[in-house]
C-alpha cells in the first residue's frame, strides 16, 4: 500500500512539473496551491522533487551554456550597450514617479476632506436624530412655562405629568432633562402656593361682595313673591301669565318682570332679563382652579378643611352685627344681605363641585347660623321703638326666609320668631297709640259735634257708625251727641287695626289665625291703652263736671261701635265670628270702667264744690231767730247744683244717676 501511494505521488509531483514547465506563470498559482492542498508533507517530497528536476535542468543549462557560452558573451556586451539608454530610461521613470506622487498629494488631501465630510455627515445625522428626542421635551417645557405664565395651573400640571412619564425618559441620560425633573417638584409647590394665594384672595372677595350677591338674591325672591301674588290675582280673573321663574337661578332661565299695558294698542308686552346667579356675579375659577390642582396633587382632604375652616371664620364674622343696626332698616337689610350672599356661594359650591362642601357641612353652618341670627334679632328688635320700622324688619325677615328657603334651607324658626316681633310690634303699636289717644283728648272740646248741613252730617256719619233717628228728623243746624274725639278715636282704632293686620300678611298663617291675631291686639288696645289714656284723662284736673258727662256720653257711643268693629275684622279677614275659636272683643268693660270713673269722679268733684261752699259761708251763729231769708252761700250752692244737674240732663236716661257715695261701696242712685 505504501509502495502504491509513494509511486502515485511520484507520478502526481512529475504532473505539477510538467503543467509549471509548460503553462504561463500568471497560471502557476492554482497548480501550486494543489500540492498544499494534497496529503500531510506532500510539499516536501514535492520540492525534492522540485529540486531534483532544477539540478537536471541546471546540467542542461551547464551544457547549454558551454554550448551558447561565445553567445552569452556577445550578449552581454550588447546589454552593456544598452546600460545607457537603461539609466536614461531610469531617470525618466523617476521624474515620472516624482510627478506622479505630486499630483497624487492633491488628491490625497481631497480625500481627506472627503472622510472628514463624511465624519461631519455621520455626527449631523446623529445630532438631528437626538434633537428629534429631545426637542418634544423642549417644546412640552416651554408650553409649561407658557401655561404657568398665563396661570392655567390645571394644564400645567397635566404637562408635568406626560413630562415625567412620556418625554424626560427618552432622554434622561441628557443634563439638561435631569435640571428639568428637579424643576418640576419646586414647580408644583409654586403652583399650590399660588393657587392657594388666589383661593386667599377669593375668600376675601366674596367676603366683601356677598352683600350683592344677597341683594340680588332677596331682589329675585321679592320679584318672585310679587309675581306670585299677580298670577294668584289675575289667575281668579281667569288671566294667563307667563309661570315664574327659578329662584335658585341654577341654570340660566328668564324672569317675567310683568305686564306692561300699552295706552293706544292694549296689547302685553313681556320684558324678558336673564336672571343673574351666583355664578354671574361672582367668579369661582379660583376655587374650581385650586380644587383641581390639589386633587391633581393628591392633597384634596387638606384644601378641603382649609376651605371649610377659612368658610367657618368667615360666617361668624358675618353674623356679627352692627351696634347701631337697630336704627334704620339699612342696618337689618345689609345684615340680612351679607348672611344670603354667604349661604347663596355655599349652595353654589354645594352643586357645582363634588365633596368639596357636603349638605351636613352646610346644614352645620346654616343650624350656626340661624341660632346666632335669632339672638341678634331678638335683641336688636326689642330696641325698636317705630312700629314702621319692626313692619320693615318683618318683610325683610319673611324675604330672607323666602330666599334660603327657595335655596332649600329650613327656615321654621324665624316665622316663629316672627311671632315674636309681632309682639313688639304690637307694642310699639300700643305706645303710638297711646299718643295719639292723648292728643286726640287734649284737643277735644268737649262738646256735642254741631252740624250744619247735610254734608257735615253724613261726613261725621261716615267716620262713625252713628245712627239716632230723633236726631235724623231734626232740622239742620243740629248736634251730636258725642264730641268730635268719638269718631277720631273710631277712626284711629280702624287705622290700628290695618297696621295690625300689615304685620300677618305673608306669614303663610291662615284667616283664622290672622282673625284671632287682629282681635286680640284690638282688644289689647282697647283694654289697655285706650282705658289708660280714658283713666288718666278723668284724673286730670282740668277736666270739670261738664267734660266727665261728655265723657261718659262719649264712652257710650264708643261701646255700642264696638259691634261694628267686630264686623270690620269679620269684614277683612273673612272668617265668620260663629267660628268656635274665635276670639270676641272684650273692650266693652273698658268704656263701662271708664264710665263708672268719670261717675266717682263727678261724685268726688261734686262732693270737694259743696264742702268748699260750706266752708268759705260765713254764717251769724249768734243769730236770735230767722230773718226769712236764706243765706247767699246757700243759694250760690244751690244754683250751682241746679246749673250742674242741667248739665246731667244730657246724660242718656238709662245713664242718669249719681252714686250716693263711692262706687266702689255703694251702688249708684238716680238723680231726681
Amino acid at each position: 500500500m505504501a509502495e502504491n501511494e509513494t509511486l502515485e505521488c511520484i507520478t502526481e509531483h512529475e504532473r505539477i512539473l510538467q503543467e509549471i514547465e509548460s503553462t504561463d506563470t500568471a497560471c502557476v498559482g492554482p497548480t501550486l496551491r494543489s500540492i498544499y492542498d494534497d496529503q500531510p508533507n506532500a510539499h516536501k517530497r514535492f520540492m525534492e522533487k522540485l529540486d531534483a528536476r532544477i539540478r537536471n535542468h541546471d546540467r542542461e543549462i551547464e551544457k547549454m551554456c558551454n554550448f551558447h557560452h561565445q553567445g552569452f558573451v556577445d550578449a552581454i556586451t550588447e546589454l552593456l550597450k544598452v546600460r545607457a539608454d537603461a539609466e536614461k530610461l531610469m531617470c525618466q521613470v523617476t521624474d515620472t514617479n516624482r510627478r506622479l506622487q505630486e499630483a497624487g498629494r492633491e488628491v490625497t488631501a481631497q480625500t481627506e476632506e472627503v472622510i472628514r465630510c463624511r465624519i461631519q455627515q455621520r455626527n449631523m445625522a446623529t445630532t438631528v436624530e437626538k434633537l428629534q428626542l429631545c426637542i418634544p421635551v423642549l417644546e412640552m417645557y416651554s408650553k409649561l412655562k407658557e401655561q404657568l405664565e398665563s396661570k392655567r395651573y390645571y394644564a400645567a400640571l397635566k404637562t408635568m405629568e406626560q413630562l415625567e412619564k412620556v418625554y424626560i425618559p427618552r432622554v434622561s441620560q441628557y443634563r439638561f432633562c435631569q435640571i428639568m425633573a428637579e424643576n418640576l417638584p419646586r414647580l408644583r409647590e409654586e403652583i399650590k402656593e399660588i393657587s392657594m394665594s388666589d383661593l386667599k384672595d377669593f375668600l376675601e372677595s366674596i367676603r366683601k361682595h356677598s352683600d350683592k350677591v344677597g341683594e340680588t338674591a332677596m331682589r329675585q325672591a321679592q320679584q318672585h313673591r310679587t309675581f306670585n301674588s299677580a298670577v294668584a290675582k289675575q289667575a281668579s280673573t281667569g288671566h294667563y301669565t307667563k309661570p315664574v321663574y327659578s329662584l335658585n337661578g341654577r341654570t340660566h332661565t328668564h324672569t317675567h318682570n310683568g305686564l306692561m299695558m300699552e295706552e293706544d294698542s292694549g296689547e302685553e308686552e313681556e320684558a324678558d332679563e336673564e336672571v343673574l346667579t351666583a355664578q354671574d356675579l361672582v367668579d369661582f375659577s379660583p376655587v374650581y382652579r385650586c380644587l383641581h390642582i390639589y386633587t391633581v396633587l393628591g392633597d384634596r382632604e387638606t384644601f378641603e378643611n382649609y376651605y371649610r375652616k377659612q368658610r367657618k371664620k368667615q360666617a361668624r364674622l358675618v353674623l356679627q352685627p352692627q351696634a347701631n343696626m337697630h336704627e334704620t332698616v339699612e342696618g337689618y337689610r345689609r345684615y340680612f344681605n351679607q348672611i344670603v350672599g354667604f349661604f347663596v356661594v355655599e349652595d353654589h359650591i354645594l352643586h357645582a363641585t363634588r365633596g368639596l362642601v357636603t349638605r351636613a357641612f352646610t346644614d352645620e353652618l346654616w343650624n350656626m347660623a340661624l341660632s346666632k341670627i335669632i339672638a341678634v334679632l331678638r335683641t336688636h328688635s326689642s330696641y325698636c321703638d317705630d312700629p314702621d320700622l319692626v313692619l320693615e324688619l318683618k318683610n325683610l325677615i319673611v324675604i330672607f326666609a323666602d330666599t334660603l328657603q327657595g335655596y332649600g334651607f329650613p327656615v321654621n324658626r324665624l316665622f316663629d320668631l316672627l311671632f315674636e316681633v309681632r309682639d313688639q310690634y304690637n307694642e310699639t303699636l300700643l305706645k303710638k297709640w297711646a299718643l295719639v289717644f292723648r292728643e286726640i283728648f287734649e284737643l277735644d272740646n268737649y262738646s256735642p259735634i254741631p252740624v250744619e248741613t247735610e254734608e257735615e252730617y253724613k261726613l261725621v256719619v261716615s267716620r262713625f257708625p252713628f245712627h239716632d233717628a230723633e236726631i235724623e228728623k231734626q232740622d239742620f243746624p243740629k248736634k251730636l251727641p258725642m264730641s268730635q274725639s268719638v269718631p277720631q278715636i273710631y277712626t284711629q282704632v280702624k287705622e290700628f287695626i290695618y297696621a295690625s293686620l300689615k304685620f300677618s300678611e305673608s306669614l303663610h298663617r291662615s284667616s283664622t289665625e290672622i282673625d284671632d291675631m287682629l282681635r286680640k291686639s284690638t282688644n289689647l288696645l282697647l283694654t289697655r291703652t285706650l282705658s289708660s289714656c280714658l283713666q288718666n284723662l278723668i284724673k286730670k284736673p282740668h277736666i270739670g263736671l261738664t267734660e266727665l258727662v261728655q265723657i261718659i256720653i262719649n264712652t257710650t257711643h264708643l261701646e255700642q261701635a264696638c259691634r261694628y268693629l267686630e264686623e270690620f275684622i269679620t269684614n277683612i279677614t273673612n272668617v265668620s265670628p260663629e267660628t268656635v275659636h274665635t276670639t270676641r272683643l272684650y273692650g266693652l268693660s273698658t268704656f263701662k270702667d271708664a264710665r263708672h270713673a268719670a261717675e266717682g269722679e263727678i261724685y268726688t268733684k261734686l262732693n270737694q264744690k259743696i264742702d268748699e261752699f260750706i266752708q268759705l259761708a260765713d254764717y251769724e251763729w249768734g243769730m236770735a231767730e230767722s230773718d226769712g231769708r236764706a243765706s247767699g252761700y246757700l243759694m250760690d250752692l244751690i244754683n250751682f247744683l241746679r246749673s250742674t244737674f242741667q248739665v246731667f240732663t244730657h246724660l242718656p236716661v238709662s245713664l242718669i244717676h249719681l252714686p250716693t257715695s263711692h262706687p266702689s261701696s255703694q251702688p249708684p242712685l238716680p238723680l231726681p
